[in-house]
């Protein structure tokens, strides 16, 4: 904490003040941070609202390649887990998993607004939880592992969002 006031040209004692306590600002920086891929990903599954494995496809995408060329979460990435940002993604990560779950149920209730809700639910946590998890431990390309999701998923994604493809 110290290191980022000084960096933010504040006391200590101001960030506590404004956030809490570590945890609380590690929570919001990585909020933060997630918005900017958010707002990309919605734009990517509202734009094949004709196809939904393509919308899946599009948005996983756009979030892999985004995250993996991004600097600051190729630092978090680079952290041991002792005393850095990566917990806030893995081991203390529901709070991340829980609101990235709600803005894509939303974009997708939006898209499918016929779509059963537990299902349109189970299919957001799901890929919320698959896309932490490539950006955590990448292996093949961002490409390659959307098009394996939407390939995995597919038969769920045309019966929870209706086209039966």
């Amino acid at each position: 904490m110290a290191d980022i006031a000084s960096g933010a040209g504040v006391s200590r004692q101001t960030l506590y003040n404004e956030f809490g306590n570590r945890n609380e600002f590690g929570f919001a920086f990585v909020i933060h941070e997630a918005e900017r891929f958010m707002d990309d990903v919605e734009k990517a599954v509202l734009e094949h609202q004709d196809d939904p494995r393509a919308a899946v496809l599009a948005a996983l995408e756009h979030f892999l390649k985004a995250a993996g060329g991004d600097p600051l979460i190729r630092i978090l990435l680079s952290d041991d887990g002792t005393g850095g940002m990566l917990p806030f993604v893995t081991t203390q990560g529901l709070p991340v998993v829980q609101w990235a779950t709600a803005r894509l149920v939303a974009v997708i209730e939006e898209g499918w607004p016929d779509a059963p809700e537990t299902d349109v639910r189970t299919l957001s946590e799901s890929l919320v939880r698959l896309a932490i998890s490539y950006v955590t431990t990448p292996g093949e390309s961002a490409g390659e592992a959307a098009k394996n999701v939407a390939e995995l998923l597919g038969p769920f994604i045309d019966r929870a969002l209706g086209t039966g493809s």
